[in-house]
């Protein structure tokens, strides 16, 4: 399926690596320019030559979104290298996992009021576009709780329901507004490879309870959020998709 996105211009937050990279990579793919953001530079502009090499315009700053307002100009510099923004995609996560004051402290900072300043700073530009979209991504730890208290799981719930405002208020604007929300997601140098290696039997545990066998990948969790950020779901707004390989037992009505 042509998911009408030639042309078409991104950010990406984090995109240097895990699931914001598959994200920006699937994005140049289909035919976007895409800028990205991650704090290392080094990080960024491998990722920057390998977007280069699908044709499209790629720009990338390296940043710590906790800066605020770094990560608003950085916004503002994508729009105007690209000549405009029609998507905008929040991923970065401090993925807070300790109950002390810092790790809440850093979760609140990138998690909440980083990806709230880079939406409200790509809305402006999102509303001159023909197809403007936002994506977050969040966790299926905000729908379902399994495991200790983290930090990580409550603010992403806290993007639920401004997601959901962002889809209502916006939509009269022609902005659409959506959260992808994975299971467990394994790559190289991620959380569960980095547990495969350090804790192997708590990394058999939780591969244990995905019915499918398996943990997911960057690129199955892209998929769902490249085409929500398409013209092809213009109809979709305001929803949360998870993209667990039926990790999660809820049922949602």
């Amino acid at each position: 399926m042509d998911l009408d996105l030639k042309g078409k211009k991104a950010v990406v937050t984090g995109g240097s690596r895990g699931i914001g990279r598959a994200i920006a990579l699937t994005l140049a793919e289909e035919g976007c320019d895409v800028a990205i953001c991650a704090r290392g530079r080094e990080g960024v502009e491998e990722a920057l030559a390998a977007l280069r090499k699908s044709g499209v315009k790629a720009f990338g700053q390296a940043l710590d979104v906790a800066d605020l307002k770094a990560l608003r100009a950085f916004v503002a510099a994508a729009a105007r290298d690209q000549g405009g923004l029609d998507i905008f995609v929040a991923n970065v996560s401090a993925f807070g996992m300790g109950m002390d004051d810092e790790s809440w402290r850093q979760s609140l900072d990138i998690d909440v009021m980083a990806t709230v300043a880079g939406v409200e700073a790509a809305i402006p530009f999102l509303e001159r576009s023909p197809a403007g979209a936002i994506i977050v991504i969040g966790t299926v730890g905000a729908v379902e709780v399994a495991g200790p208290m983290r930090p990580y799981a409550a603010v992403k719930a806290a993007l639920v329901p401004y997601v959901k405002a962002l889809g209502r208020n916006l939509a009269a604007k022609g902005v659409r507004a959506n959260m992808v929300s994975p299971g467990n997601v394994y790559f190289k140098g991620g959380v569960w490879h980095r547990t495969e290696e350090k804790n192997p039997e708590v990394f058999k545990a939780v591969l244990a309870r995905n019915p499918t066998g398996r943990m997911g990948s960057p690129q199955e969790v892209a998929n769902a959020a490249v085409f929500l950020a398409s013209p092809r779901a213009s109809f979709i707004t305001g929803t949360n998709l998870i993209v667990d390989g039926a990790l999660t037992q809820r049922v949602q009505f």
